[in-house]
């Protein structure tokens, strides 16, 4: 049986077994007796076809596909179910291991806000009143030498905890939402914020109140600018959703990853107080340096250390479909040894 015959015989049978799987939502129980049974024998014969397109037709998409269809399928019929209404499992495991699970747009992120940081700050070095028209005006005096404490009201920050809440809630709502357009927004959001923080940095350092700045925004700043980057990750997860679907269409591709997406931002709403106190209660009292940085590295190091030690390990045990990361489950392991189609 050649590949044309192969797709033409079976596709219908696949096209109805994807259908189950959204009506089932992964709970085949919900198909009813005979529908549940159905759905187990359309599965194995899905495994076989798996089997058979491996051995004959290595590397067409059409193996892809066939891989999709049983590992949704497995999930469905066999995967642990993760209590509902669990905060604390969230918090301790599932947030992270989303995080985690998707490092492409979370490079993408980091590299789109270290990139513009770095680049800023050569700019405000090099060309300082041209990049002032990237700082914010409260902040602009900071071109100035010999400075004391950072301008802009820095020490009233505490009475305006509220404010910064809300800053850091938008821009995260911005970078997030920024996805829908096909994930350049987020990027553009998060560039344009980094520039911002980069620019100010390469005046400072130019002005010789480099240390000032280091002391207002280490506290806070490696974890704000963490939060923002994995606000990016999730929103460029539902741009790539509308640009490669694969075999869904988009509008399911898209469903799909809204659900990991929003929980990503949801998991991140309690790093942001986090760091919002830290901004309206800490850093106005611009610690010593060494001070600053040790507060602000021990709270971006235990975010990223969680990422590393709970999300990873969480990701590569599993993934987001309860199935180890770049391997199937065990029904399609055993696939090649299932029996070839009749007549092939």
């Amino acid at each position: 049986m050649n590949l044309s015959d192969f797709v033409t015989t079976r596709s219908a049978a696949w096209d109805d077994f994807q259908g189950d799987l959204h009506r089932a939502g992964g709970r085949p129980e919900r198909l009813g007796t005979d529908g549940a049974l159905e759905f187990g024998r359309r599965y194995r014969a899905i495994t076989a076809d798996l089997a058979y397109a491996r051995r004959r037709f290595r590397g067409d998409p059409v193996v892809a596909r066939l891989e999709r269809l049983v590992s949704d399928g497995a999930q469905s019929m066999y995967g642990r179910r993760e209590r509902s209404g669990s905060p604390l499992r969230f918090m301790t495991t599932g947030y992270w291991r989303l995080i985690a699970e998707r490092p492409g747009p979370l490079a993408a992120a980091g590299f789109t806000t270290i990139a513009a940081v770095v680049l800023a700050a050569l700019w405000g070095l090099h060309d300082p009143a041209a990049a002032l028209g990237l700082v914010p005006s409260q902040f602009q005096t900071a071109a100035h030498v010999h400075l004391h404490k950072l301008p802009g009201g820095a020490t009233t920050l505490a009475a305006s905890a509220g404010s910064i809440f809300i800053n850091n809630i938008q821009v995260s709502f911005l970078v997030f939402a920024g996805g829908l357009l096909l994930g350049i927004g987020s990027l553009a959001v998060l560039a344009y914020n980094g520039l911002m923080v980069g620019a100010l940095a390469g005046i400072t350092l130019q002005a010789g109140n480099f240390g000032i700045f280091l002391r207002y925004v280490l506290p806070h700043g490696i974890l704000e600018l963490s939060c923002f980057t994995v606000a990016a990750a999730a929103g460029i997860r539902l741009g790539w959703a509308l640009i490669d679907p694969g075999w869904l269409s988009r509008g399911e591709s898209l469903r799909r990853q809204a659900r990991p997406a929003v929980a990503m931002i949801i998991g991140t709403a309690p790093c942001l107080v986090t760091a919002g106190l830290t901004e309206g209660f800490v850093t106005p009292h611009a610690l010593p340096l060494p001070a600053a940085l040790a507060v602000g590295l021990a709270l971006g190091g235990a975010y990223w250390g969680l990422v590393l030690l709970r999300g990873f390990k969480a990701a590569h045990a599993a993934s987001p479909t309860g199935t180890r990361r770049g391997s199937v489950p065990p029904a399609v392991a055993a696939a090649p040894r299932a029996p070839a189609l009749p007549g092939a």
